[in-house]
């Protein structure tokens, strides 16, 4: 989170993926918080940011979405270099690789060099996924299926909070729990270290599974941004070279605990709470 004179936190690098702008699911809220709690010298952006196959079907952009575009414009505007690196999401950006819109530049792949001399295959990971490569109507399919899972999500959550109960995640506990999944998981996430290695990197940072993670694969690094559709997690590289996956929720509730604990009254030394 933003110090408390309010100014953002500064790193070295941000990577953000599956933002789904244009769709429903889109924390595009949360998002914005996040956008604004920090700052980086890079951003890259890996993949399905905008949502073609949704937008194709129906047409569906809120303000809030338009205000996570004039966010990142702002920060190029102010020195960021921002790194677009499309997915399956947003293919039709692959026809424009090697150009540049806005001062945003666009890539199909990338090798960024951490600060302690590291190299991360950058990517989003649609290339190695079997089902995208070979069975695009499959792909389409579990598209619609994990869309109509969002949906009940958010009906399922509705009740939660009528409760009193925090959010959870329908689809994300089926992904977990279908043992395909996991499997299909596992076996992206070592295709992609494979990719990394044979490329001369130490390590991967990718999205497109919607599953952040940061492990060790060999001697290979695999990091996975996760989204923001149910997640809500990035990758931030400090400016001494250390990687870590934010899942922003967490700090949200770290900080709104912060603030209760320093709002409640503090009693004269030798005095006790009455209960």
């Amino acid at each position: 989170m933003a110090e408390d004179d309010d100014r953002p936190i500064r790193v070295r690098t941000l990577f953000l993926s599956d933002l789904h702008l244009g769709t429903r699911g889109c924390q595009a809220g949360m998002l914005l918080g996040f956008l604004r709690d920090y700052d980086a010298d890079t951003i890259y952006l890996v993949g399905d940011i905008v949502d073609g196959w949704q937008l194709k079907s129906g047409w569906y952009w809120p303000q809030a979405h338009n205000d996570v575009v004039q966010k990142l414009l702002r920060k190029v505007r102010k020195g960021t270099h921002v790194v677009y690196l499309p997915g399956n999401h947003d293919e039709f950006l692959r026809n424009y690789v090697g150009t540049t819109f806005g001062g945003i530049e666009i890539a199909d792949t990338a090798i960024h060099e951490s600060a302690d001399g590291r190299r991360y295959l950058v990517i989003h990971g649609d290339q190695f996924d079997m089902v995208m490569r070979h069975q695009r109507w499959l792909a389409h399919l579990g598209d619609g299926a994990y869309t109509l899972a969002l949906w009940l999500n958010t009906i399922l959550n509705r009740f939660r909070r009528r409760l009193g109960l925090s959010y959870w995640s329908l689809s994300a506990w089926a992904k977990l729990k279908v043992k395909n999944a996991v499997s299909f998981i596992g076996k992206f996430e070592e295709i992609l270290a494979e990719e990394a290695k044979r490329r001369g990197a130490q390590g991967v940072i990718c999205g497109h599974i919607h599953h952040a993670a940061d492990r060790s694969i060999g001697d290979l690094r695999y990091l996975n941004t996760g989204d923001w559709v149910e997640s809500c997690t990035g990758i931030i590289e400090h400016y001494d070279g250390r990687i870590e996956v934010i899942h922003y929720p967490s700090l949200l509730r770290a900080k709104e605990a912060e603030n209760q604990a320093q709002a409640q009254p503090q009693l004269p030394p030798g005095r006790r709470a009455v209960a």
